[in-house]
């Protein structure tokens, strides 16, 4: 009987997909596909079962999938806490107090866990869960946290965020004396899951604490050794420095850098760099130039190949977008609005929509229509329900404010945007 490694093979070959097609298709890592098909991992029951449903094979090839031993308990998880409603084989005290520290050492607060109302201990228990999660389950978490960040308010992606962070850090640790591979590939994860923590905080107005994140994202990388990993969390850390929490002149720093490390070799890492640039470029007023870097940017993201641990992080939807806010800042209305347009018929969340609205707005400020451009833009905030006025929207609504000249700021309209880009909202 063939393994599920050869028999995957087989599917692939007589569907023609490739390993880097089928990854994304998953989504999951390309390289983890690698594994899988050299027999070097076996799948969960649910990625299993997912590569069954693409690959069309009516279930022969979940089937394939051994039952994996059920792993023992420990017997001192079950004291005392039948009382706290949790399933007592993942909690006991010495658990709940090492889980805690472990908490404070990933510079995070019982007081933030216990934000969405859910007691903080219930939080905790699932990060204690007994039985670790496979290479492929971490995988299919990234892309539910991708997701909620996409589509949810920012606080309710924030607590999944922690809760992942801490079981993946357990994980590492138990996983290192004896499996040192297993635990590359869980720093692979801790990279990402730091990365989304860093963007979903910016997201929240929290610059200090993002920043500290965006570090243990690339101390993460790093360790791994995975240059298009560790370009990745550079990438995001100057993109996401546009939203305030950078000086412009640090994002062309930071972006200078992330080059220098991805060496003279093109790739689709660079191109981000370039559209960050553009947008940067922007916010300094620096139109041609800007022009200039996102021509570079639309010539060579299209032409890359996109993979590595999230591989639908990034579309052609940000080319749109990235066209979008340097077209509206220059004043350029036509453009502008071609590629505002082409945003709205695909994004997959509601904040490229909101923001991609508001750089019409700018746009019309820009080009003189003042109280126009400020009801746009007011009209835009005051539409969102507060918890998905995310801080990076509301700086976009500042850019539209800081378009108008100082001299006229005092018109109502302008008043009425500054007011809901200045008020708390999350």
């Amino acid at each position: 009987m063939a393994t599920f490694g050869e028999k995957l093979c087989e599917l692939m070959a007589e569907r023609q997909i490739s390993q880097r097609k089928l990854s994304n298709l998953v989504p999951c890592d390309d390289g983890y596909v690698s594994r899988l098909v050299r027999g070097l991992r076996m799948p969960s029951e649910e990625m299993a079962a997912r590569f069954d449903e693409i690959l069309g094979a009516d279930g022969s090839l979940a089937a394939l999938r051994p039952d994996p031993p059920k792993p023992k308990r420990s017997g001192a998880a079950a004291a005392g806490t039948v009382m706290l409603g949790i399933n007592p084989d993942l909690w006991d005290d010495d658990m709940e107090r090492r889980a805690l520290l472990q908490l404070a050492a990933l510079g995070m607060s019982a007081g933030a866990l216990g934000s969405t109302g859910e007691p903080v201990r219930q939080l905790l228990a699932l990060a204690l869960n007994s039985e670790p999660r496979g290479v492929d389950e971490w995988h299919l978490t990234l892309a539910d946290r991708l997701y909620a960040i996409l589509t949810r308010p920012p606080a309710q992606a924030r607590d999944g965020l922690m809760v992942d962070l801490v079981a993946a850090q357990r994980q590492i640790q138990a996983a290192e004396p004896g499996a040192p591979g297993e635990a590359i590939e869980l720093r692979r994860i801790v990279a990402a899951l730091s990365m989304m923590y860093a963007d979903t905080l910016t997201r929240l107005g929290d610059h200090d604490s993002a920043i500290h994140w965006w570090r243990t994202a690339k101390a993460a990388a790093d360790m791994t050794g995975d240059l298009d990993l560790r370009l990745m969390v550079r990438c995001e850390e100057a993109e996401f420095g546009l939203y305030g929490q950078r000086d412009p002149a640090i994002i062309l720093q930071l972006i200078d850098a992330a080059e220098r490390l991805a060496g003279p070799a093109p790739s689709c890492r660079k191109a981000d760099l370039a559209g960050t640039r553009a947008k940067v470029l922007t916010l300094q007023g620096r139109h041609g130039e800007a022009r200039a870097a996102l021509d570079s940017f639309t010539d060579s993201a299209g032409g890359q190949a996109r993979g590595g641990i999230l591989p639908t992080h990034r579309s052609e939807n940000v080319v749109h977008f990235t066209a979008s806010w340097v077209h509206a800042g220059a004043g350029r209305e036509s453009e502008a609005d071609e590629k505002r347009e082409i945003v709205l018929a695909n994004t997959r969340g509601y904040q490229y929509a909101a923001n991609v609205r508001l750089h019409e707005a700018l746009c019309t400020v820009v080009n003189g229509g003042i109280d126009r451009g400020a009801r746009q833009a007011a009209e835009i905030l005051a539409a969102l329900p507060p918890s998905r006025r995310s801080h990076m929207i509301t700086e976009t609504g500042k850019a539209v404010v800081r378009a108008v000249p100082v001299e006229r700021r005092d018109r109502p309209a302008v008043r009425e945007l500054c007011a809901l880009t200045s008020s708390p909202h999350l």
